[in-house]
């Protein structure tokens, strides 16, 4: 699905991975389910392209619903999987987490564990080798992407700017459906391991300045209302 020149997401308002496409290649943002490759090599195929123009994945953090191909993609066509050092073992399947869920609308939460399972959600395929980045760091892939700290939701989430396509990823750290009430609209996402900071990080991001119309999360609706807004909302949300 083309959101803007550039810019195309796979997956739906449930789970969700962006590519940013460029003369060079493809940057893969987040890898949703194991189950999305086939609508990777669908968008790729209908743009010209295949899985060996891929250049790179970034995670924006290191839950399952977020590595699903990316080990496909290392392991068959030799690309490389960056993800935050604070999340490197999450990523790889060596660490479990239990955050708390808070409240629950058995449909939406039905419609989540259903989309998940059948997209190969219970069976993950971990990453294997990872490679670690840092909050501030510019990775030489495709749109040039450079890595914010958006610690919150997990030790090592990050957020994804990319001006190139006027795009902010911002992975877990916000979402615009709540997969466990069906609720829409920018809010604080949830099995969030510490809700306060998550927010703390995205005022953060605001306030440094950086702009992009584009709020892209892992889980709702793509947001192209602007960064700032899309804050506003989750804090009044939250409030």
């Amino acid at each position: 699905m083309r959101l803007h020149d550039g810019l195309h997401r796979i997956g739906n308002d449930i789970v969700a991975a962006y590519l940013v496409v460029t003369g060079d290649g493809v940057t893969v943002i987040d890898a949703g389910l194991p189950g999305h490759w086939r609508e990777l090599v669908a968008e790729l195929r209908m743009l010209g392209l295949g899985p060996a123009d891929v250049r790179g994945v970034v995670l924006t953090h290191g839950d399952s619903d977020h590595v699903g191909f990316a080990e496909r993609l290392r392991r068959d066509h030799g690309v490389p999987i960056h993800v935050h050092g604070g999340d490197a073992a999450r990523a790889r399947g060596e660490v479990s987490t239990s955050p708390a869920w808070g409240r629950v609308r058995l449909g939406p939460l039905a419609r989540f564990i259903g989309y998940a399972a059948s997209r190969g959600g219970l069976r993950t395929a971990y990453p294997r080798e990872v490679v670690e980045v840092n909050d501030g760091d510019v990775l030489g892939l495709p749109g040039t992407p450079r890595v914010v700290g958006l610690p919150g939701h997990s030790p090592g989430s990050i957020a994804v700017h990319v001006p190139m396509v006027d795009a902010i990823f911002v992975g877990d750290g916000l979402t615009t459906r709540h997969v466990l009430t069906g609720r829409r609209g920018p809010q604080p996402a949830p099995f969030t391991d510490d809700p306060a900071a998550a927010l703390a990080s995205l005022d953060r991001l605001v306030a440094r300045g950086i702009a992009a119309t584009w709020v892209l999360p892992g889980h709702g609706t793509p947001w192209n209302g602007g960064l700032a807004e899309a804050v506003r909302q989750v804090r009044r949300s939250r409030a």
